[in-house]
């Protein structure tokens, strides 16, 4: 009951949110739920509405809250745009029923096929590499190669990640599912939760401040979380970052693990058309550029560069697989965590 009583007054806060952002106007909009937080992306929705007139109507909490919302909403959601972080819960917004098919020559040629789903339902803004951050001084890079290396005995006591809860390590741990099946993924698991440091905790920011003191010496992290460390208004936050360098595994198999950021249409859009405007404008060099400089994420639109920062780190050979796989994958993922008592 007291569920039901915190998701009813969850949808009446929104509903509030919604109905005090929008004066009675004739102006055409697009009403977008999302999970991203970052001045970049209001940078573009504010560079959409003054190239197409379409004012966008924006609810911002997190991915749960939001596929939360849609559900209780159904029919009558003004939701014309789901916007959220991680193949993982954009396939569990899938799996929901509330995505609708969209088809768009603009998308199709503007992001790859392994960035989108293959049946039109959803698709990436940016990507971002789960790469391995380690001490410059008390570790080589020479003595890293991919994430199933770090159950060695060398590493024992010294890798730092955080829970099993976060969907970044589920789908990390799903693409292993993928490269090499289910029991070799849960002997990985067992493997690398004897190496750690301490029990899994915390944020990426986190484990890159706990192998800046000491605590550890390689941690697994997105790589956008070190670009923002680099630059934040905190300067022992910057020390922390500039005391990791930066490591991409599995360089010589099936390349280092990438999740997206990315966007759908809801199931009852009662603004389809513009929907699919602002996607496909998302989706463009112009906006992609944008998502790349200010939020150090790399663009999804090959035609783009990443920022001078991550070109800095290098290039690097990225897993190839359809990350649709890393939602069909994750509950499979999350039982194998707590079969091996990753916390």
């Amino acid at each position: 009951m007291k569920r039901i009583q915190s998701l009813f007054l969850f949808s009446l806060l929104f509903a509030a949110s919604f109905s005090c952002s929008q004066k009675p106007t004739d102006q055409e909009v697009v009403n977008v739920y999302t999970h991203r937080h970052y001045d970049a992306d209001q940078q573009l929705f504010d560079a959409f509405t003054e190239e197409t007139g379409i004012q966008v109507n924006v609810v911002s909490a997190s991915a749960d809250e939001l596929i939360q919302k849609l559900e209780l909403e159904g029919e009558g959601s003004p939701a014309d745009v789901l916007i959220t972080v991680d193949a993982g819960r954009l396939h569990r917004a899938q799996e929901k029923g509330l995505f609708q098919p969209i088809s768009s020559e603009v998308l199709d040629e503007n992001i790859p096929a392994k960035f989108r789903n293959p049946e039109g339902l959803w698709f990436g803004m940016t990507y971002r590499a789960r790469i391995l951050a380690y001490h410059k001084e008390r570790v080589t890079p020479e003595s890293l190669d991919s994430y199933e290396s770090l159950t060695e005995p060398q590493w024992a006591g010294r890798v730092l990640t955080r829970s099993s809860e976060n969907i970044y390590n589920q789908s990390l741990l799903a693409s292993i599912i993928v490269a090499h099946g289910p029991d070799k993924a849960q002997e990985w698991a067992a493997g690398l939760l004897a190496n750690m440091a301490r029990d899994p905790k915390g944020s990426d920011r986190d484990q890159v401040k706990a192998v800046a003191s000491g605590e550890g010496d390689v941690a697994i992290v997105n790589s956008y979380y070190i670009g923002i460390m680099l630059q934040d208004s905190n300067p022992e936050t910057v020390k922390a970052a500039e005391q990791v360098g930066i490591f991409f595994p599995n360089q010589n198999d099936r390349g280092t693990h990438i999740n997206i950021s990315g966007a759908g249409v809801t199931r009852h859009a009662p603004n389809k058309e513009n929907a699919v405007r602002l996607i496909e404008f998302l989706s463009r060099e112009e906006a992609q550029q944008v998502l790349a400089n200010v939020n150090y994420e790399y663009p999804v639109n090959p035609n783009v560069s990443p920022s001078e920062l991550l070109q800095s780190w290098g290039t690097f050979k990225a897993d190839s697989i359809n990350l649709s796989l890393l939602g069909e994958n994750n509950s499979r993922a999350v039982m194998i965590f707590d079969e091996v008592g990753w916390k």
